[in-house]
């Protein structure tokens, strides 16, 4: 049916009046959008501006990367510091024909990097895209780069860790790799205080990395790498080298396969030197072997020998089982079950008979020692065995530390009672042998070794005092050592200085702990001067293969040598002829 005055159907009619309403709702829509998008735009830039801005400034925010503090010797040597480099790329997507072209910039940049333009033409026709073509170039020869404005070359800002001295402390300094953000050593242990960045500065920049200037911008700062607070080690540089140079030339006389020397002040238990052979240069520890970069040290046990004595002696002194004045029997061998025990000069002294314990010191007695220790229960012996801190550990500010061996008192047959007293009933580092015997040399008190040189605040939390045995027994033991090496023949005796120390010599385990090597671990502990203890040292080397193979052959030598140059450096008052303790002339 049509509509006589449009001339439309029905059907059609029907069809217009819903496409209207479609529009109708659709205009109805958009003005509804629009109206949104209006109060949206309106919150935004006048409601809710300040949330905005600060989005915007987070977007463009930006700071320099920051650099790991320093670490310094106690005299302020640089030991550890960050370098800036540069690593150099080509793009190979901007080379044009003309200034861009390789040949062009292999011409400009051959004599800069200081390689041949052939061999850099080569490296800029590799079909890769991006190209290294060369890494770590110092700040000057990037300056220079960046002067030719070539468009295809970019620089790639880096920071690297630089050690100044070489090998110097490379134990005691570990490493740092920027890259895979991995420690060893002080940089390990101190990385909170290296890294903290107290004021850090923060600016805009624009998309194309621009500074953004504004009334609240310094200058002077955005051109500066904030960098991490410094550390200043205990460790003294000159009296490090001296203790790496001994060391070193003892281990390769000897054919030795490692060594240490410690050098501690046993007042404040801090370590003026620690040297560790074998060793490596942390500039390039990636060519280091495991063995080379290991603190074994700190993380290697082995039975002390005869150093271990003085603790069995002090031990028995302190529980009154035994006096300054004391004599013990020496049958210069004894039998426990199966197992036969001699004195080492047994051939020579086979029968010493009562004696004294300066005697059973000078002459290194193992039967003088069993029978000390036999004064003692296990319990007894063992509970000032932990007070000296075997079995546990030092509590040293350098990762990787051993708790050592120490079987538990309960678990004591006659044969370990036995061997404990002349140290090889356990198993200990080289840093609790010498924090052991620092107790000795500070009126019986063991502080907590450390290498890095805390402040008085630090200190307090850090560093523990421990009364291990009385002043008295400390006193009594000092004499008593000073006297044996004064009465013997012994390498590490000086002309100025008296002594207190002990050698020691103990077969070296098999590595599945049954049986011995046919190697030996010697070793050498002492201080000095004895009368007030300023340095203690304590030297050990570990199978050693030429000549004369004992404590007082292989480490005395490098003790004595070791004292008498680090005496004359700190200007150590003579005590000769003067009383190990009291102070006053004999």
């Amino acid at each position: 049916m049509l509509d006589r005055r449009s001339g439309k159907s029905r059907a059609e009619m029907k069809s217009s009046k819903r496409f209207d309403n479609v529009i109708s709702w659709l205009y109805f829509l958009f003005i509804l959008f629009a109206a949104a998008l209006i109060i949206h735009l309106f919150f935004i830039q006048v409601i809710d501006i300040k949330k905005y801005k600060v989005k915007a400034k987070k977007q463009r925010a930006s700071q320099n990367f920051a650099v790991r503090g320093d670490i310094y010797d106690r005299n302020g040597i640089k030991l550890a510091t960050d370098d800036v480099f540069y690593n150099v790329f080509a793009r190979r997507a901007d080379y044009d024909e003309d200034e861009s072209s390789p040949e062009v910039i292999a011409k400009k940049l051959a004599p800069i990097l200081k390689v041949s333009k052939e061999d850099l033409l080569k490296k800029l026709n590799s079909p890769d895209q991006i190209i290294a073509v060369k890494k770590d170039v110092d700040r000057n020869t990037a300056k220079q780069i960046a002067q030719l404005h070539l468009r295809a070359i970019s620089l790639d800002k880096k920071n690297t860790r630089v050690y100044p001295q070489g090998t110097l402390a490379a134990h005691v300094l570990g490493y740092y790799n920027f890259d895979a953000d991995i420690a060893n050593g002080i940089e390990y242990a101190a990385k909170d205080k290296l890294e903290h960045i107290e004021n850090t500065v923060k600016y805009q920049r624009t998309q194309k990395g621009k500074i953004i200037y504004d009334f609240t911008t310094d200058p002077v700062a955005t051109a500066k790498n904030p960098k991490g607070q410094d550390v200043t080690l205990t460790i003294d540089a000159a009296i490090q080298h001296i203790c790496e140079k001994e060391l070193a030339k003892m281990v390769e006389e000897k054919k030795a396969l490692r060594g240490t020397v410690i050098v501690m002040n046993p007042h404040n238990g801090e370590i003026l030197a620690y040297a560790v052979y074998p060793t490596y240069d942390p500039n390039n520890y990636r060519a280091a072997t495991p063995e080379q970069i290991k603190n074994w040290t700190l993380t290697d046990v082995f039975p002390p020998g005869s150093t271990f004595k003085t603790i069995t002696v002090s031990s028995a002194m302190d529980l009154g089982k035994i006096n300054e004045h004391s004599t013990v029997l020496d049958t210069g061998k004894t039998k426990i079950g199966n197992w036969e025990i001699k004195n080492y000069d047994y051939d020579v002294h086979p029968y010493p008979g009562h004696i004294t314990l300066g005697y059973l010191f000078e002459h290194s007695s193992n039967i003088g020692s069993i029978n000390v220790a036999r004064t003692m229960t296990p319990r007894e012996f063992y509970t000032l065995l932990k007070r000296f801190g075997f079995g546990s550990k030092t509590g040293i500010d350098l990762p990787g530390e051993s708790s050592g061996l120490l079987p538990y008192w309960s678990n004591w047959d006659q044969g370990i009672h036995a061997t404990m007293s002349y140290g090889y009933g356990t198993s200990v580092t080289a840093m609790q042998m010498i924090s052991a015997v620092s107790a000795l040399a500070n009126n019986g008190v063991k502080v907590t070794p450390h290498v890095i040189k805390y402040s008085p605040e630090e200190e307090a939390i850090k560093i523990k005092r421990e009364q291990v045995v009385s002043p008295e027994t400390a006193h009594a033991v000092t004499r008593l050592l000073a006297m044996s090496v004064n009465n013997g023949r012994s390498v590490i005796k000086m002309d100025k200085y008296n002594v207190a120390a002990k050698t020691g010599t103990s077969r070296k385990p098999k590595e599945n702990g049954v049986g011995y090597t046919p190697y030996t671990y010697t070793s050498t502990i002492g201080y000095l001067p004895a009368s007030n203890p300023q340095i203690l040292v304590y030297v050990m080397v570990d199978s050693a293969k030429v000549g004369a193979i004992w404590g007082n052959t292989v480490a005395g030598p490098v003790f004595h040598e070791v004292t008498t140059q680090i005496a004359r450096m700190l200007n150590l008052k003579p005590d000769k002829n003067v009383n190990a303790v009291t102070g006053k002339s004999e």
